[in-house]
């Protein structure tokens, strides 16, 4: 069977604007219902955007390990904020982790003695801590917070120590029963002795003497709570250079937050 040329050329044409329309008519199509995957049904709330890559990225910078840098970051910056921390020579040792105790303490943290990437972040935001009191140099003992500061001069806070005072529970010793108390008030350092001193509770290594048989002493144990007899106990590491820093006759006071009383004044009765 033959065709006409013409006849066969149209047939062609025809069947090629048909294929043409399929394939737009299916585009069309395509666009509609991509189009209509973003369309909001009335009352929805429009998807949040992703936000899984940027948690991601912050997870990953919390727990990003401290290089030797920021250890030594964390040393400088534990002793410009007045924290006893020894020579900054960016060794992490017991001086370092007592002072990131005392700030972990001052500072309302959990006392862990560890430098995480979270700590060292508020580490570098933080201020230096306020005295209670200012005026003439003084040791400041702050039986809340469980701190111990060196006061100067000019009323900064200095050489900021870890402590662990009176634990409130009842002991014997000597044959009378007493509750391990460090009462607040206002005290001088009466006395000091180099070394170590042996009592009927202990051994006591550099004690400073301030009332009595109570001393600012250095212990082997100084837990981050009160669990002494009532002596004021620091770390050993820093036991002796504290002893040589406190003259005796240096004020001390003792407190719970709030300020003590003055000590009274007792009058000269002249002759």
């Amino acid at each position: 069977m033959k065709y006409h040329p013409i006849l066969l050329m149209n047939t062609l044409l025809n069947l090629w604007r048909s294929a043409l329309l399929f394939s737009l008519m299916a585009l069309c199509l395509t666009a509609f219902v991509h189009a209509a995957a973003y369309v909001q049904a009335p009352g929805q709330k429009p998807d949040a955007p992703d936000r899984q890559p940027v948690a991601a990225r912050k997870r990953a910078a919390k727990s990003k390990p401290l290089t030797a840098a920021d250890h030594r970051a964390a040393e400088q910056r534990l002793a410009n904020l007045g924290y006893w921390t020894g020579k900054v020579d960016g060794r992490w040792d017991a001086v370092s982790r007592n002072a990131l105790i005392a700030f972990q303490k001052v500072e309302g943290l959990k006392r862990t003695g560890q430098l995480t990437r979270a700590t060292f972040e508020i580490l570098l935001n933080a201020n230096r801590p306020s005295p209670l009191e200012k005026g003439e140099a003084h040791i400041e003992v702050d039986l809340v917070r469980q701190v111990l500061f060196v006061i100067d001069g000019d009323g900064t806070a200095n050489k900021i120590l870890p402590v662990s005072t009176g634990n409130g529970k009842p002991f014997k010793s000597e044959g009378w029963t007493r509750d391990a108390i460090t009462h607040p008030g206002r005290y001088q350092v009466r006395q000091k002795i180099a070394g170590w001193k042996k009592s009927p509770l202990g051994r006591m290594y550099y004690p400073v003497y301030f009332m009595y048989g109570t001393a600012i002493h250095g212990y082997s144990s100084v837990p981050t709570r009160p669990a002494s007899h009532g002596c004021v106990r620091i770390p050993m590491v820093v036991a002796k250079e504290f002893y040589k820093t406190i003259p005796v006759g240096m004020p001390v006071i003792v407190h719970s937050g709030d300020a003590p009383p003055p000590l009274p004044v007792i009058p000269v009765i002249a002759k």
